[in-house]
């Protein structure tokens, strides 16, 4: 089997017709019968049925409640005809598992009570099992049943952008900390990361376990590095990720902001398909991840307030960079920004599928 190959010597047990869908086909590089469509907080704050049934729960709450998740997982595929749902969850969810103090503040984010920056805080770190996650797994089973031929993408953050918020202490526009602890003990990096790695790890089996037909590792921070100190300081670990569950044969996606000058390191990494933000043009992307990879992305998420002509007009030159491509899932340069008019998603689902049907 040749590196580029999506596995499939342990894969779960497929729902009736999902491995047929679009969205997995054009992850495998096979002829789809239109581009895929699916969007980044597709589940979420801009949708006024997600509002309504989070009201009064805060956010971490919301991600252990089984019934709550599914709604919520369900509510874009209802409403936007798009090709995958992504299983409403956050990435540090498993850090919140495993014992770590921390809270997602409105506004703000993810914030840590006790950040980690010592060999000794290494071992709040501890493993990650599907006892911790319960909710997890019952809420993909219930969603599995309802999605039917639809696929559902389970994901994750990736060590280096869990790294950041842990060593922060919550969201970093510099990562002064951050960077501080990879250059001045790259050692206690190297550990800190293969800990991460494998918490992340097995929250990605969990999910494929418990029925996700596909992962999606979010390094959403990992663009303020330099490709030279990727290679060396994260690139080791998001690989470990990747192959830790190449094995179960589900396509697998890594995603990152700000990575123009990452994008062959990010496909180096194990992945299937790479995600593109709105700054490299998908054919130029294409050739700098190099051949045997799908591609995912890539309108600019602010474009969606231009109105529909300029959204049009916009969703063409995306198409047309993708002309030719080994395999394209259409999505959004990063995620649905809060106050987007859901029309607009759903319209945008709509032009996609008509214009590349086949």
């Amino acid at each position: 089997m040749s590196a580029n190959e999506i596995p499939t010597d342990r894969s779960t047990p497929a729902r009736p017709d999902v491995q047929q869908s679009a969205f997995l086909r054009a992850c495998r590089r096979e002829p789809v019968p239109h581009t895929p469509v699916w969007f980044m907080r597709q589940a979420g704050r801009s949708l006024p049925e997600y509002r309504k049934v989070r009201e009064g729960i805060a956010m971490l709450d919301s991600c252990m409640q089984p019934d709550l998740v599914t709604e919520i997982t369900l509510q874009p595929v209802r409403r936007h005809h798009v090709d995958a749902a992504i299983f409403f969850s956050d990435i540090v969810v498993p850090l919140k598992a495993i014992g770590i103090d921390l809270d997602i503040k409105p506004g703000v984010g993810p914030v840590i009570e006790r950040p980690i920056r010592s060999r000794a805080d290494l071992d709040r770190l501890r493993e990650l099992t599907p006892e911790d996650v319960p909710y997890v797994t019952e809420a993909i089973g219930l969603l599995t049943a309802e999605l039917g031929a639809t696929p559902l993408i389970g994901f994750a953050g990736a060590p280096f952008t869990l790294a950041s918020y842990l060593v922060e202490g919550g969201p970093s526009r510099n990562h002064e900390h951050t960077k501080a602890l990879m250059y001045g003990d790259p050692q206690l990096w190297a550990d800190l990361l293969d800990r991460l790695a494998a918490i992340t790890s097995a929250f990605l089996k969990v999910q494929i376990e418990a029925g996700a037909s596909a992962v999606q590792l979010f390094d959403s921070w990992v663009g303020a590095l330099a490709p030279v100190d990727y290679r060396r300081s994260v690139l080791p670990a998001s690989r470990k990720v990747f192959a830790s569950v190449a094995g179960y044969g589900v396509p697998r996606i890594h995603f990152g902001v700000g990575t123009g000058e990452l994008l062959h390191d990010l496909g180096e990494a194990g992945a299937d398909v790479v995600g593109v933000d709105w700054r490299v043009p998908l054919d130029e992307a294409a050739r700098r991840v190099g051949p045997g990879k799908a591609l995912q992305g890539n309108l600019d998420p602010a474009v969606l307030f231009a109105g529909a002509e300029a959204v049009a007009a916009k969703t063409g030159e995306v198409l047309e960079a993708a002309r030719g491509l080994e395999g394209h899932v259409f999505n959004l340069g990063h995620g649905v920004l809060p106050d987007t008019d859901p029309d607009a998603l759903t319209r945008l689902v709509a032009d996609v599928h008509e214009r590349t049907a086949r």
